[in-house]
């Protein structure tokens, strides 16, 4: 049986900031061996050479390493994953998950599954090989959450591996192709995969074909968020569900915004995790039960939002990935009253074309 979760999120007070981290630790509010994965957001550009991404995860193993006792390697296994850019209003942070001692309870509690896929190739990034990796590390991470039903899968987090240039030329030294020589479009392309990946695992689309990859838009995971990065080579999938006999005091829920203006695609994730809210709510309605919500976004591929033009995909002087994150990120403050909220850009085939899926976690007592 997995063990209950203690989840907090601490701010980024610059970017090799683990302070808030440190503070948990020394508080005995976690301990620092039982980290089990870390996700947040940093201050860079989110592109290919986002390098805040490296150095916030250096400052988080660093401290683990310093307060804890468990040695370079353990430590490395720990899933943290970083998504770069705070536009808009958004704000630095990190959501702390750790193991913590709690009484068993029949209701549904958060459990966290982690697991790491077979190393990924630079010529399986956006085809079936990458899809079918992806999918047995769900499966993996799944049964160390405890987790058998998939409607208990609220969301996965990953972070995959993007082309660079010299992995395209590893890749050609080889003999082989790769779906893309332009490597900010792999950023969209390795993300799209790994969604479809999840989605396949949880059964809820069938295998698709190599050219349904970021063409078929109506393939699509609810509960995916993923991210990719220069910092690995493999696929790192961090399960997040509820599950009976866990115990602890938190539970969460998905659902998903149908476009980039839907406040109440979050709303219904906050509902489903548990809290009970009037029929037209505020962010005073959530009496600090909210831990954080995790949305993942997308400029829509017609350039319409609710009938209306705009001119992200056009735009030559700031690319759509920013403009669109820093849309949703003040919809998603404007629903918590707090600027600490995960949003991460480039969901293909995360939610329906324009919108994306909405994870949120709340706090709702020990259970019985």
């Amino acid at each position: 049986m997995p063990e209950a979760i203690e989840v907090r999120k601490v701010p980024l007070r610059h970017v090799s900031d683990a302070s808030g981290l440190a503070e948990l630790i020394t508080a005995g509010v976690v301990e620092a061996d039982r980290v089990v994965a870390v996700v947040g957001k940093t201050e860079g550009n989110g592109g290919v050479n986002d390098y805040t991404r490296i150095i916030a995860d250096r400052a988080f193993r660093e401290t683990l390493m310093r307060l804890g006792t468990r040695s370079e390697a353990e430590v490395a296994e720990v899933p943290i994953v970083w998504s770069g850019g705070t536009d808009g209003v958004l704000s630095p942070h990190a959501t702390i998950f750790a193991t913590t001692d709690a009484e068993p309870c029949d209701e549904p509690r958060l459990t966290v599954g982690f697991a790491m896929s077979e190393p990924l190739l630079p010529e399986e990034i956006g085809r079936s090989a990458m899809i079918t990796k992806v999918a047995d590390a769900v499966h993996e991470a799944m049964k160390r959450a405890g987790i058998d039903d998939p409607a208990d899968v609220h969301y996965v987090q990953t972070k995959t591996p993007l082309l660079t240039i010299q992995t395209i030329r590893e890749a050609k030294a080889r003999g082989e192709t790769v779906w893309t020589e332009h490597t900010h479009e792999s950023m969209d392309l390795s993300n799209g995969c790994t969604a479809l990946g999840i989605a396949v695992a949880l059964g809820e689309v069938e295998m698709p074909s190599d050219e349904a990859v970021l063409h078929d838009r109506a393939l699509y995971s609810s509960v995916a968020s993923c991210s990719s990065g220069v910092e690995l080579d493999r696929a790192q999938v961090v399960v997040v569900g509820n599950a009976s006999g866990v115990g602890g005091r938190y539970r969460i829920g998905h659902a998903v915004m149908r476009d980039a203006l839907d406040a109440e695609g979050i709303w219904d994730a906050i509902r489903a995790a548990g809290l009970e809210l009037p029929e037209r709510p505020r962010s005073s309605d959530l009496d600090g039960r909210l831990v954080n919500v995790f949305l993942k976004c997308e400029a829509s591929t017609d350039g319409m939002v609710r009938g209306r033009r705009n001119a992200m995909l056009d735009d030559s002087d700031v690319h759509w990935h920013r403009q669109i994150k820093a849309c949703v990120g003040g919809v998603a403050a404007s629903v918590t009253g707090d600027p600490a909220v995960f949003v991460s850009v480039s969901a293909a085939h995360q939610g329906p074309d324009g919108g994306g899926p909405v994870a949120a976690i709340v706090e709702v007592g020990p259970g019985a």
